[in-house]
């Protein structure tokens, strides 16, 4: 694939979160970076941008297929506009939302509730942004 490592983080910014206004954006750029940037845990050998975005089963937007179907909803098929661009470069600048902590997941669980812990015990719930709840690492991760 062609896309710079700032494409790509635009390309799923848009995907996972156009609809999420700019500190939904800002959330899932922080959390791709977070993930970029961990020095520990399964996620430590990824070190690119396009390592976080295309490490397999990670986020539904960068799988042309899921359950044997095509994906319409996926990076491929985003049509950018400068803000994704600008929320792209200011994540990685180094810039992240505060009160995110050091989030390395996130999800949509279709609810008013955001469970506790994702995707189990290595994950505990931080704050919920727009429909996406938001999960900073706990002690067990480091174990991935």
């Amino acid at each position: 694939m062609a896309y710079s490592d700032l494409e790509a983080l635009a390309r799923i910014i848009k995907c996972e979160a156009g609809g999420e206004g700019e500190n939904g954006m800002k959330a899932v750029a922080s959390v791709v970076m977070n993930r970029v940037n961990v020095t520990y845990g399964e996620y430590a050998k990824y070190k690119t941008v396009k390592q976080v975005i295309f490490q397999p089963r990670q986020f539904v937007c960068a799988m042309e297929t899921v359950g044997g179907k095509y994906n319409a909803q996926n990076i491929y098929n985003m049509s950018l506009e400068q803000i994704h661009w600008d929320i792209a470069e200011w994540a990685m600048a180094g810039h992240r939302l505060t009160n995110l902590g050091t989030a390395l997941w996130f999800f949509n669980p279709y609810s008013p509730d955001c469970r506790p812990n994702f995707p189990s015990a290595v994950g505990s719930f931080v704050v919920r942004i727009g429909d996406h709840c938001f999960y900073n690492p706990t002690a067990a991760y480091a174990d991935t």
